[in-house]
């Protein structure tokens, strides 16, 4: 996907749409409940999936970025090796990685900002091989769209500090994909967003987008690359404002003199310290591991909408594999407007190029032919059987919203069960919200009114890990009707045969108290307090009916 630059309009604007924008130190702070009281790092933390067992070690890892959420777990897409091309005898390089390093040229300070860096990666291998196995798929491609604009090749390793080469990745700023994107520079930057696909997640509209507003940004900053990588994390207009406040103090304006936030002053930093470390990685003795200098992705034009699950078939590759090389569907299907196209394996493009010309378009999809009863709507039926009253319309040549009870309507509906779509939007979002947190799950319906603030002074978390179990950022707003979890009840449950927590609703009864309800069901008094929203002084009625979650294993005699 091609991106176009689209019209700037003013540089106190485009300071608000940075494509990593950091969100400011104390915009996360401001959104606490007031007597909330967020919990101190344990000496354990998680940085891109992989477990960091330390707390000194956690606290550099997450500077310079805003803390993203991987809501998948990795897939390893099965990606046959490429042969590789013929090259003169006396050059062969068989490492995409060692071909990048050659083409670095940033200068690497001695800075202590970057020697902390560069030493927590030396100290976390595990760290960079797991990263390195995410971008497998698409470092080539991403190496080449960088030599093809002959931009520096450093940037081939900011997607390790944005996302951990996660396209699936979501940050507390409302960024999404490898590259980070917030919704507002997508758009600028001419990365489309539907309800069938967002292209921050789709690695080559990304890839483009990122590249094009990094082209403008180093424009923007006379070629000075630094300048722009630090606009490209914290928004052009800090940075222009920083060196101006430097030079009319008579200052340096260098990157490393600019008063900018901490995150940007260390996201800088992260970038040069890998750089160094894959340049000189004999010296440092560091496995950085190789990936093939060979192409194993193609993208390959579909032409129209079509069923992920049957192009997986003509693939005959695996659904979560085919779906993993294109994150950027957020559906079981492709966006019927478009991007028309899939990142498969090269070893399969062309079976796949040739089984699809052989296949009608209205094959592509499987079809439900809907009779209208009474009550029905096109926005009824869109979300019956998951797809868009738009759609439902212009299959159907309806010129509006107007059906009757009687008329049959032609529905596209997925090929497969709707949780066989594993990396679709819904699905991430399922198994997101099903990971145990704590000992309890409680779910709320969204009302009209609610805000995260309210909900987690209600339920008494912080609006931050309510939007972490949700997959949502602290700003984005609650849609009436949508369903939240919120995790209560102190540790997670221990993982025995001997626990089965069990929901009951509890009538309350005459001479009843929080204190001998808790006994009998031995649970604490404020995980009662909190599953009911109750004040610990009021006066429980006859009556009343409590929700409990009890493990019943542990129950004592109840009766």
């Amino acid at each position: 996907m091609k991106s176009a630059l689209g019209l700037i309009a003013s540089i106190a604007l485009a300071g608000m749409l940075s494509g990593c924008e950091t969100t400011g130190e104390n915009d996360i702070a401001s959104e606490q409940p007031p007597e909330y009281t967020e919990p101190q790092d344990s000496d354990t933390c998680e940085v891109g999936q992989t477990t960091i067992d330390d707390e000194q070690d956690c606290q550099i890892a997450k500077e310079g970025v805003i803390e993203v959420v991987h809501p998948v777990e990795d897939v390893d897409e099965a990606l046959d090796e490429a042969v590789e091309p013929e090259e003169p005898e006396d050059v062969v390089i068989d490492d995409v990685w060692i071909r990048a390093a050659a083409q670095m040229a940033f200068e690497i300070p001695d800075d202590k900002r970057v020697t902390s860096q560069r030493n927590w990666y030396l100290k976390h291998p595990e760290y960079m091989a797991r990263v390195v196995n995410r971008a497998r798929p698409f470092l080539y491609y991403i190496t080449e769209e960088i030599e093809k604009r002959d931009m520096p090749l450093e940037i081939a390793l900011l997607p390790v500090v944005e996302s951990a080469f996660d396209p699936f990745a979501y940050s507390h700023g409302r960024a999404a994909g490898m590259w980070q994107f917030i919704p507002g520079t997508a758009k600028r930057f001419g990365i489309r967003q539907t309800w069938w696909y967002d292209g921050r997640r789709d690695v080559v509209a990304s890839t483009q987008g990122a590249l094009d507003y990094l082209t403008y940004l180093n424009n923007m900053f006379d070629g000075n690359w630094l300048h722009a990588l630090a606009a490209y994390n914290s928004g052009e207009g800090r940075v222009l404002r920083a060196i101006k406040q430097n030079r009319k103090a008579g200052k340096p304006t260098d990157f490393w003199s600019l008063d900018l936030p901490r995150e940007t002053r260390a996201y800088v930093p992260k970038l040069l310290a890998l750089a160094d470390i894959l340049k000189n990685k004999d010296q440092y003795g560091f496995a950085w591991p190789a990936v093939d200098n060979v192409e194993v992705v193609k993208l390959v034009d579909i032409g129209s909408q079509v069923d992920l699950a049957f192009a997986a078939d003509l693939a005959d590759m695996e659904l979560e594999d085919l779906h993993a090389l294109n994150p950027g569907f957020n559906r079981w299907a492709t966006d019927p407007d478009g991007p028309h196209q899939l990142l498969l394996p090269v070893e399969k493009a062309e079976q796949f190029t040739t089984e699809l010309a052989s296949v009608d378009r209205h094959d592509r999809l499987n079809w439900v032919r809907h009779k209208v009863k009474s009550g029905d709507s096109l926005l009824r039926l869109a979300k019956k059987y998951h797809t868009t009253a738009d759609i439902i319309r212009r299959v159907n040549s309806l010129s509006g919203n107007m059906i009757r009870a009687g008329d049959y309507v032609m529905v596209p509906v997925a090929l497969k069960e709707l949780d066989s779509y594993s990396l679709s939007q819904d699905q991430r979002l399922a198994s997101l919200q099903n990971k145990p947190r704590s000992s309890v799950k409680v779910t709320h319906k969204v009302t009209s009114g609610d805000t995260l603030w309210d909900l987690a002074v209600k339920y008494k978390v912080s609006t931050r890990d309510l939007a972490k179990w949700n997959g949502m950022a602290p700003a984005d707003p609650l849609m009436p009707g949508k369903t939240l979890v919120i995790w209560q009840g102190g540790d997670a449950p221990e993982k025995s045969s001997a626990s089965i927590i069990r929901s009951l609703t509890y009538t309350v009864k005459p001479g009843d108290s929080l204190s001998r309800i808790a006994s009998k069901f031995n649970v604490k008094i404020s995980d009662i307090t909190n599953w009911n929203n109750l004040s610990k002084n009021r006066y429980l009625q006859p009556g009343q009916k409590l929700k409990l979650h009890v493990d019943v294993m542990r129950l004592k005699n109840v009766g």
